[in-house]
């Protein structure tokens, strides 16, 4: 019988030689793969909550698409003008008018409606009608679809309606109870209105109605339906009246064509927000423009007549959307760069590992004949086997860890991680066994010199990096190219290591000297094997380590100044740690104490205002002047850090009040005392001390005075407490004893409210995460430099206790020889981190990260990218003492076998 002469086949031998290697790659690539197919998926994903929570949380009146028309003209007869605006035609033509929204915008049936109003006002005749200043109310008749369906009847019941005509006078409705309450409704109450030409119009009401969502569209789409108003006249002085909404059956709706209150039809519809993604907002922006003016109003008129029209605050809300987004993305692809580029180098790393261990067998290989195509074609199949079902399973994960968003960004990240991992392998065998040669030569720091394809590299990292931060500092994050502005620190990280590992080698042959003439030999040891390592296992862990306290250091300092500035913005919002404040009349003198014993709480003062009439030019302005206790409001001052003064500034002489300014009245008075007229009286001031800030008027102008010296001072309206973790349900317990009309504003409530938009939140955490994955990863390349040379050293090692090396001695040389690169990596890191803020920072704009939550967007000196002493020290001591304790460890390992194994295993022979 033949024997069967094939040898066995290459991937499954080298996979049963070294199973190890292999899982170690797979886990590795399936955790990378992971990493690479999640990041977009997170980032798509928070975004996307992002426009959803925008248009959800957006003001009905904003977002919601009102298309309204005018009712039939006169030309018709009656009975057609009234069949247009039944319930039945008006429900037709919004079905319609609905399928014609063009995708990604949907509407939400539970919240749209459709019906006939006013758009002109009617005058409320009764005499009963409350009258602030004589003029009587007015109403906004609504017929509206779906009541039923959205309030709770209170008292009565929901009105109805029979053949209403044109020509009807007398019609049910319904009121809130908040319009009850303000103009003494309840049901059984007739409203005459006027604005009909031959006789006023009755509504009779029916019932008094309880919102069931008052805060959705479908009541707040038209706000004086679900809460009356104040209105104001134009002329001087202004003169006020009430302004309300009054609900009607929808078969009501033709009674409202006989009058002159300019009724119309209309259609609002809700945008749904459910299947909104954050990829649509450019799509959701073009579909409401051509709703407004172009091919989608065309569609909407041939539906609901050709003079309708649709309105909408929509574009504006996606636009915010969109603009915060826009600002967010380049910070947070920093943290992404960062990590992308460390795990490139860990992967080339675990690539360059298994090259170094099968130097021989693959010079052995080249010196009998094998080709680099065939070379290359078994290491790239014998690495795809646990590659490629690594980075599928990774990619996996991803998708099912982080629900919805698009998979091809995904498929490309966890794709490229798979490529790059079988490519290595292959590539470092070519390229090193270019020629067959008969013996290694050395490639260590103190002998390699770099060529000239190396320089131009370094070089072309340099003109990018200078490239990149030059655009960042003179444009920003906004506008083409940002990939490459975001990559800025990195491309700082890599530049700065390139320009280390060129210097490595100098401090190393200049401290070997000395030491060499020391008593020991482990120090002169150590510094001769640091400087004899391979150039691969210096510069890419170095290249690996830089780039990870670079991007954490340039990421700590960024949250820093996102919670230095919702800190700031926070505090400049409530001016203490507590704001109570009455709008009428003064606080309850027993407030105070109450205030002061709730648990947390420093320091309590009471503050008054009145005002001061002063002249500028031509015109009079009102100047706040604060009374305050000196004492306790110096001393909340001092605790809040906003304004701190000396209390005896605020003292009195010869009648004459000390007060503390703002800069623009401190210039405007000068130091000399001046008489101010005040709505209590007459006072004397003198400047004393100028603060541009100050807890009880954190932003405008002010002058502080001492409450004693103000004659006829009402008493205060506003309590400011201090202390940091007050118990905020024991203070409002204690304002509810104490009375009702204050109001109670928590500096911690409004820094959470900072906080609370799922962009600001998602790229937060995605931050985070980005650089602890980037540290883990540096890590990583730390433990595969040190597992390169583990058999040289463990063969040194053993070596030299054969000479009499101890075991503690032995520790130390490998903890010392690890000991250089820690140290560069981590006062490089520390100084490439520093100079990448100082650089960046002009380019850099954290309000939206930090503050798009707040009124106006910015804070004085608050968003600003500035350096976090410890976001610079604690990644690079975590560096070192990681380099130590791998050092350690290896050493320990290596001590568990014999020297004679350690001699054999590095023998060739």
């Amino acid at each position: 019988m033949p024997s069967d002469t094939r040898g066995a086949p290459w991937v499954r031998t080298r996979l049963r030689t070294a199973p190890w290697s292999a899982v170690a790659l797979g886990v590795l690539v399936l955790v990378s793969a992971f990493l690479a197919a999640v990041l977009p998926r997170a980032v798509e994903a928070y975004e996307t909550d992002g426009l959803r929570d925008a248009v959800a949380g957006a003001a009905p009146e904003a977002a919601v698409l009102e298309l309204k028309t005018p009712p039939p003209g006169l030309e018709l007869p009656d009975e057609a003008r009234a069949e247009a605006v039944r319930p039945e035609a008006l429900a037709a033509v919004g079905a319609r008018a609905r399928a014609l929204l063009p995708a990604p915008l949907r509407a939400d049936p539970a919240q749209s409606a459709y019906g006939v109003r006013t758009a002109e006002s009617l005058e409320g005749l009764d005499a009963a009608l409350p009258r602030p200043d004589g003029l009587p109310p007015r109403f906004t008749l609504l017929a509206q679809s779906a009541a039923a369906a959205h309030a709770t009847v209170r008292e009565g019941r929901l009105p109805t309606a029979g053949r209403v005509g044109v020509d009807t006078r007398a019609v049910e409705g319904a009121v809130t109870r908040e319009t009850a309450r303000a103009l003494g409704l309840r049901a059984g109450s007739t409203l005459t209105l006027a604005g009909y030409p031959d006789r006023p119009l009755t509504v009779r009401i029916t019932g008094v109605l309880e919102p069931r969502h008052p805060q959705r569209s479908y009541w707040s789409a038209e706000p004086v339906l679900r809460t009356p108003g104040l209105v104001s006249t134009t002329g001087r002085p202004p003169q006020f009246y009430w302004e309300a909404g009054v609900l009607l059956a929808p078969g009501a709706a033709p009674a409202l064509l006989g009058g002159r209150g300019e009724p119309e039809r209309y259609w609002r519809f809700a945008p749904a927000t459910g299947r909104l993604t954050g990829a649509d907002a450019p799509a959701l922006i073009a579909a409401v423009a051509s709703l407004e003016d172009g091919p989608g109003l065309v569609a909407l008129r041939g539906v609901a007549g050709p003079v309708a029209q649709l309105s909408t605050g929509l574009e504006q809300v996606v636009g915010a959307y969109t603009a915060t987004r826009d600002a967010i993305a380049p910070v947070v692809a920093v943290a992404a760069f960062g990590v992308a580029a460390v795990a490139a180098v860990v992967l080339v790393m675990s690539g360059g590992l298994a090259a170094a261990r099968r130097e021989a067998e693959l010079a052995l290989l080249r010196a009998r004949g094998g080709s680099l195509r065939g070379i290359a074609g078994r290491l790239l199949a014998e690495t795809a086997v646990p590659v490629v079902p690594a980075a599928a399973c990774g990619l996996l994960l991803a998708l099912l860890v982080v629900d919805g968003g698009r998979p091809l960004p995904a498929v490309l990240g966890a794709g490229a991680v798979a490529l790059l991992a079988c490519a290595v392998l292959p590539v470092r065998a070519v390229v090193a066994h270019r020629r067959p040669r008969a013996h290694r030569e050395r490639d260590d720091l103190a002998h390699a010199r770099p060529g000239g394809r190396r320089l131009v590299a370094e070089l072309t990292v340099l003109v990018l990096a200078a490239g990149a931060v030059a655009a960042l500092r003179r444009r920003g994050t906004e506008g083409p190219g940002d990939l490459l502005v975001s990559a800025a620190p990195v491309l700082v990280g890599v530049v700065a290591a390139l320009v280390l590992v060129r210097l490595y080698p100098l401090p190393l042959r200049w401290a070997a000297g000395p030491a060499g003439r020391l008593r020991g030999v482990v120090g002169f040891l150590s510094l001769a094997r640091a400087g004899r390592a391979p150039a691969a296992v210096a510069v890419l862990p170095l290249l690996a380590l830089l780039t990870a306290v670079t991007t954490a250091a340039f990421g700590g300092s960024v949250l820093a100044g996102v919670a230095d500035a919702r800190d700031r913005a926070a505090l400049l919002a409530t001016g203490a740690d507590a704001r109570l404040e009455t709008a009428d009349g003064t606080l309850p003198p027993e407030l105070a104490g109450a205030v002061g014993e709730v648990a947390g709480v420093r320091q309590v003062t009471a503050v008054g205002f009145a005002y001061a009439a002063e002249r500028a030019s031509d015109e009079t302005r009102s100047l706040p002047v604060i009374a305050v206790e000196p004492d306790s409001y110096a001393s909340v001052a001092r605790l809040t850090g906003l304004g701190g003064f000396p209390a005896d500034r605020l003292g009195s002489a010869d009648g004459v009040l000390g007060a503390v300014a703002s800069p623009g009245v401190a210039e405007r008075f000068g130091r000399a005392p001046r008489r101010i007229v005040t709505d209590t009286g007459a006072v004397t001031v003198r400047v004393t001390a100028v603060n541009p800030r100050t807890p009880a008027a954190p932003e405008g102008e002010f002058l502080l005075v001492d409450a004693a010296g103000l004659k006829g001072f009402g008493g205060p309206t506003t309590l400011l407490a201090a202390g940091a973790g007050l118990d905020a349900k024991a203070l409002r317990a204690a304002v509810r004893d104490a009375g009702a009309g204050v109001s109670v504003t928590l500096r911690a409530e409004e820094r959470a409210a900072l906080s609370g938009s799922p962009l600001q939140t998602g790229a937060e955490r995605v931050y985070l995460w980005a650089v602890v994955a980037g540290a883990v990863y540096a890590v990583l390349a730390l433990v595969l430099g040190l597992l390169r040379t583990a058999p040289e050293q463990a063969a040194l090692l053993a070596l030299l206790r054969t000479l009499g090396l101890t075991t503690r001695q032995g520790r130390r040389l490998l903890g010392l020889e690890a000991l250089p690169q820690a140290l560069l990596a981590a006062g490089g890191g520390m100084a490439v981190g520093w100079a990448a803020v100082r650089l960046l920072a002009p380019g850099v704009d954290l309000d939206r990260l930090a503050l798009s939550g707040a009124s106006g967007g910015s804070v004085p000196g608050g968003a600003v990218l500035r350096t976090d002493p410890w976001s610079l020290v604690l990644p690079g001591a975590v560096t070192v003492l990681l380099a130590g304790a791998v050092a350690v460890a290896q050493a320990w390992w290596a001590g568990r076998r014999t020297p004679i194994t350690h001699l054999r295993a590095g023998d060739t022979r």
